[in-house]
């Protein structure tokens, strides 16, 4: 369990979640999973690529999670 990852949704979260509370819970995950804090150099480009695919898919999430008594919210189009 990644313990130091904040509930990035509401009511833990009670604004909307950053791009950057997004990203730092994607890095604390790959770090948690590689078990690498910083990685190699030969390494580099698979760790951040994780993260960015990692940051994509919780933003998605979070866009379409519906939460039961929270306001339904407003979609861009």
């Amino acid at each position: 369990m990644c313990r130091s990852i904040k509930t990035l949704r509401p009511p833990a979260l009670p604004e909307e979640a950053t791009e950057d509370d997004i990203r730092a819970a994607a890095l604390q995950y790959v770090r948690k999973v590689s078990g690498f804090r910083a990685p190699a150099a030969h390494n580099r480009e698979v760790f951040d690529h994780a993260v960015d695919a990692i940051a994509a898919a919780t933003a998605e999430l979070l866009e379409n999670l519906e939460v039961r008594g929270a306001p339904a919210r407003q979609r861009a189009s």
